[in-house]
Formats: C-alpha cells, structure tokens, sequence
C-alpha cells in the first residue's frame, strides 16, 4: 500500500523543497497535491520543473493533483475568483475551464495519473442549467486529459450536485463514461442519507453508486457534522466496517487511498514534524487494519 499524503493541509503556504523533505523523512512516498497558485504556481515553467526535481530528490512521486477551486490573486489565496465547472454563464464558464486545462498541462512536464474535481461549490443546488454547463465543460476536459493520459475523476461532496446518486445519474444519463470517481469517505459521512438500519449506512449508501467507477479515495474522519478531515479513528466513522466496504470495489487492490488532512498548528518545522508523525501513525493504523 503505497502512502499517499495530500498537500491539502499546506494549501496556505508554499510546496517548498523543505516541506517535501519533512514529508518524505514522515515516511510518505506519494502526493496529492493541491493546486493553488500560491501553493504552487502551476502556471510557471520554472516552477513546475523545480517541483519536479524536488519531488526526485525526495523519493516522492506525484500520483494526482486537486484542481484549483479558484485563481488565486495573492500568495494568501485572498480575492481569488472562484471556478467552477459549473458556471452558467458562458464567459466564466470558459475561463474556469481554461484554468483547468491549464492545471492538466502540467503533466507533460510533471507527469501525474488524476485530477479530481468538484461538481461546482461547497453548496451547490441541484439544477438543469448548471448539469448542462458541467457536462459541456468535462466533456471538454475530459479530451483534453485524455491527450495528457490523465483522468478526470469528480468527488462526491455535500451540495445537492455532489450527492453520489446525483453524480452516478449524471454520469449514466451524459454517457460521460471518460469520468471517474473520486470517494470521499468524510464526505459520505456528512451525507443527509438517512436509511433506517445499519451504523454505518450513510457512508454505505454514498459508496455504492460510485462502487464500479472509482479511480481513488480521500481518507479523513469527522464526527458527522461538519468536514473536519481529521486523521482516521479521530471521528466516528466505523473504520473496520469502511475497509470492509472499500475492498468490496473492483480495483480496490490498487486503488489509491489518499491522506486528506488539515493541519492544527502554525508553520513551525517542530510543528509540522509532529503532524506529519501524527498522519503516518494514523495512516499505518488503516494499512494494519487493511491488510
């Protein structure tokens, strides 16, 4: 099982050959890393190949990137504008897009296997005219990622479009079936899915549409309320009665299984040592438990 970390928790700060070394002496092998300018500016060439000669020369490798959420206007992702797949408006439609194909080209210097996407904001309502737009523009990306030998891979979140009977309909109704899913198994704990049996339902009711489409997972716990991204075991998600459940995914011998943290303390290198220590002990408990 390799030992993939997101650089979720660092979003605020930049991807610096320091931190990748603090990762990799943690014992991580593998990234996920979050695309945000100034996280890492993927739109410049020099830094796009400094990231990858840092990411040798820790032992890591980059497995797949979180597209960006918004074009960032300063190094604090203060004012950014928002993007999203799916924007009714045409012009601001394109310009998202744009910025994704953008995020995807960076493969070809800095190969990597997935992007995963949100199907619009945090809140996003259900509606005909916003699954049109999302369908015009990963129709679009999904060619464009194609040529780059990446998959576009859509996650299940808590607005009414990133509901996982929503994005199984979707998929089933565009005939999409470039598109891949991404499991975020907090997420499905925040799910409003609500069957009468079983204690951990909500995230067994989430899991099953997107069971024979999935290219990866987010690991993290929360206590079903709102999105904490603990370390697994930190919440009340059943952790033996998920593994049970993912295993029962077609690929689920080589599916990804990715760390999605946020991180509790300051920049400090004593600091972020102590979380990162904290991350590979949650994560080894999961592989024990695992395997």
């Amino acid at each position: 099982m390799q030992r993939i970390l997101s650089t979720y928790p660092f979003v605020s700060r930049k991807l610096t050959p320091d931190l990748l070394a603090l990762i990799a002496g943690a014992g991580f092998n593998a990234l996920e890393i979050f695309f945000s300018r100034g996280h890492f500016d993927y739109t410049s060439q020099p830094e796009i190949r400094a990231m990858a000669s840092a990411l040798g020369a820790n032992g890591l490798k980059l497995l797949s990137i979180h597209a960006p959420g918004s074009r960032d206007l300063s190094s604090t992702r203060e004012g950014g504008i928002p993007l999203s797949i799916c924007e009714v408006e045409r012009v601001r439609r394109i310009d998202a897009m744009d910025e994704l194909k953008r995020a995807i080209d960076v493969a070809d210097d800095l190969p990597f296997q997935r992007m995963v996407v949100h199907m619009g904001g945090s809140r996003e309502t259900a509606d005909p005219k916003k699954r049109d737009a999302a369908f015009s523009t990963l129709e679009h990306l999904i060619l464009h990622a194609r040529h780059a030998g990446v998959t576009i891979c859509v996650e299940n979140t808590t607005s009414e479009m990133g509901e996982p009977a929503y994005l199984r309909s979707f998929v089933d109704e565009t005939r999409l079936f470039g598109l891949r899913f991404n499991f975020d198994i907090g997420h499905a704990n925040l799910t409003d899915i609500s069957p009468s049996s079983g204690h951990d339902s909500r995230i067994l009711c989430a899991f099953e549409p997107l069971r024979d489409s999935l290219a990866g997972v987010h690991l993290h716990d929360n206590h079903g309320e709102k999105d904490e991204h603990l370390p697994p075991y930190e919440g009340s998600i059943d952790w033996p009665t998920a593994i049970s459940m993912l295993k029962t995914a077609p690929n689920a011998a080589t599916l990804p299984l990715t760390l999605e943290l946020k991180e509790k303390t300051g920049s400090d290198a004593h600091n972020v040592a102590q979380f990162l220590a904290n991350s590979r002990a949650s994560l080894d408990r999961f592989e024990k438990a695992w395997n």
